[in-house]
């Protein structure tokens, strides 16, 4: 069985309750495979990050495996504004996606799934220029000052992890979810003088986990999500927060994984 978000945004939980903690969310237009179902529950498996999670049975539409396997081979198109009102050709409703969000077969403004047409007039990757580091740090800018959420993936509330997937999505680049899974992907770096715009920076608690990730500026620089998404100093110990004076996240490695 398989499923795609059909909504603006779908928060997704750790188990089968309102009550349990928003682990990621669902952005429109993201599919994924039904694992399991219990009472009004539907534990999936994120086709772009093999992330597990539970939603709510009402929040998405069912689609067939041909569909899947279809969108699956296609190329991802994603929406670049940071909302944007998509319109249904199906029923005539009329509701926002956010930043980031995918286009299924997109064409001259229209895209569809299964027997769903939509309209968006919006700005598109297909509008943007070709990948490079300058572009990807133009992007996370995009989401410079929304506020921090656990599990969120949008300009209206994200997560560290959350705001690194979102940028590389927005960029071609398929991350993992969670920083320690992000921390296995690309080539560590040596000295935080190799570093380049655009490379990972990860940081560790006292238990040597995996905690926090950003993504490095030049001038010694990190844009993160810590709060809100924020510009920091970057030195071989860690973040330094200029308003606090203080250090708030401790350096463990940095990693390349574009080139």
């Amino acid at each position: 069985m398989f499923g795609i978000c059909n909504l603006s945004v779908v928060p997704c939980r750790a188990e089968a309750s309102d009550r349990s903690e928003m682990v990621t969310q669902l952005l429109f237009g993201e599919r994924f495979r039904i694992l399991e179902e219990h009472t009004s529950w539907c534990k999936i498996k994120i086709a772009d990050d093999g992330y597990e999670c539970w939603i709510g049975a009402k929040q998405f539409l069912p689609i067939s495996g041909s569909t899947y396997l279809e969108l699956e081979k296609s190329k991802s198109i994603h929406s670049f504004e940071l909302v944007q009102a998509i319109s249904s050709k199906t029923n005539t409703q009329v509701f926002p996606i956010l930043l980031g969000s995918t286009l299924p077969n997109f064409n001259n403004s229209v895209l569809s799934f299964e027997n769903e047409v939509y309209s968006y007039e919006g700005i598109t990757n297909q509008n943007m220029p070709t990948f490079s580091r300058a572009a990807l740090i133009e992007n996370a800018y995009l989401y410079l000052h929304a506020p921090y959420l656990w599990g969120g993936k949008s300009p209206f509330g994200i997560d560290c992890s959350g705001f690194t997937q979102m940028v590389f999505k927005l960029n071609g680049k398929l991350l993992k979810r969670d920083a320690y899974q992000q921390a296995e992907e690309g080539e560590t770096l040596s000295f935080l003088e190799e570093a380049e715009e655009g490379d990972l920076a990860f940081f560790d608690n006292e238990d040597g986990k995996i905690i926090h990730v950003g993504i490095v500026l030049r001038d010694f620089k990190i844009i993160h999500a810590s709060g809100k998404v924020r510009i920091d100093s970057l030195d071989h110990e860690g973040i330094f927060n200029s308003e606090t004076q203080k250090y708030s996240h401790r350096l463990r490695l940095i990693k390349r994984v574009i080139t």
